[in-house]
């Protein structure tokens, strides 16, 4: 367990995220902050690990599988004291251990990912090999993205989970509903989400991504699930916004792969996250905020639409639909960052 609470590691890892990927000009900044609530419950509440024995065999398995977003778990093993934190200034660099994409040659990761439809596998043979040796020691979390579930080997995982009861595996969705270039529905439609995983032998946990409580309360839930329902797997959809914690990057695919430039970009990003900074917290690169920040002009591009469906509309048969952010078989979630 940590030594933050899951709110103060969530605010860290957003701002670490935003720092990381402006200083290596590195991409999926939407990603990282979509996942950071899943991410700060897990090391602050959820997962058994030592920081200082990175290797020990009691700890839980964890593989973040979609590897872009792997600023994120960066910033928690760093604040959770498996390397230091300063090293988070050398992401994407050059001779960096903190590769764009998650690297196990880092202490505390089990897997190096990147690959999409890769993770869920690996956390299987990590369950079962856990099964095959009575070892009851430890448990095995995967979070995948929503796009990842396009890949069928993710399905075939899902499948090899129920067929060898493994109920020591939870498998994570971070469901922002976007992918790559445009809405996750309008690339390959996924839903009923839910519908399919229960068809596939698992228990299935709903909730809001980014509502701490509900995230504590899915984790105790898959606890529970191993005695209750002893042959099956779990999945926690968890539904998110893309770029949640500043407003100018939610729910727009622009900021799959941007990164926060020099101007109102940066300023905008740090002083909102500045203003819902949680108490017992320091921000580690501009502890006041920025003064006097650049504002974004009527010529700039924000606040449109940069999905690939925006400019492009397919011949498809009428019932092909176009899902915008307030549209779709289900609404999003809203993101909320209180602030002080």
């Amino acid at each position: 367990m940590g030594h933050w609470t899951s709110e103060q590691l969530a605010w860290l890892i957003r701002r670490h995220g935003i720092e990381m990927t402006h200083l290596s000009g590195g991409s999926h900044i939407g990603a990282i902050l979509s996942v950071a609530d899943i991410m700060a419950v897990l090391y602050a509440d959820v997962l058994n690990y030592k920081a200082d024995e990175p290797k020990w065999a009691g700890r839980d398995r964890f593989i973040l599988s979609k590897g872009h977003a792997g600023a994120s778990v960066y910033a928690a093993l760093a604040e959770e004291g498996f390397f230091p934190v300063e090293e988070l200034k050398t992401h994407y660099q050059n001779g960096s251990r903190l590769s764009g994409h998650v690297s196990h040659h880092l202490p505390g990761v089990d897997f190096s990912t990147g690959s999409l439809g890769h993770g869920l596998s690996a956390a299987c043979g990590m369950a079962y090999a856990a099964k095959k040796d009575h070892d009851d020691s430890h448990r095995v979390f995967v979070v995948l993205g929503d796009g990842e579930c396009n890949e069928g080997s993710v399905w075939e995982a899902a499948l090899f989970a129920n067929h060898f009861r493994l109920n020591n595996l939870i498998a994570i969705v971070d469901h922002n509903r976007m992918q790559s270039l445009d809405f996750s529905e309008n690339t390959l439609e996924l839903e009923d989400f839910a519908t399919k995983w229960k068809a596939f032998g698992w228990n299935v946990i709903e909730i809001d991504g980014n509502n701490h409580a509900e995230l504590k309360s899915a984790f105790k839930k898959a606890e529970e699930y191993r005695n209750t329902e002893p042959h099956k797997p779990t999945v926690i959809i968890a539904d998110t916004v893309k770029g949640c914690g500043v407003s100018f990057m939610q729910n727009d695919i622009l900021w799959h792969y941007r990164f926060p430039h020099n101007g109102w970009e940066y300023d905008g990003a740090v002083n909102e996250l500045h203003n819902a900074r949680p108490a017992g917290v320091e921000d580690p690169y501009t502890p006041n905020g920025i003064q006097n920040p650049v504002k974004p002009q009527s010529t700039d591009d924000i606040g449109h639409d940069h999905t690939f469906t925006s400019t492009w509309n397919t011949s498809y048969p009428e019932t092909m639909r176009r899902v915008t952010a307030k549209s779709g078989t289900k609404e999003p979630v809203h993101c909320v960052v209180e602030e002080n």
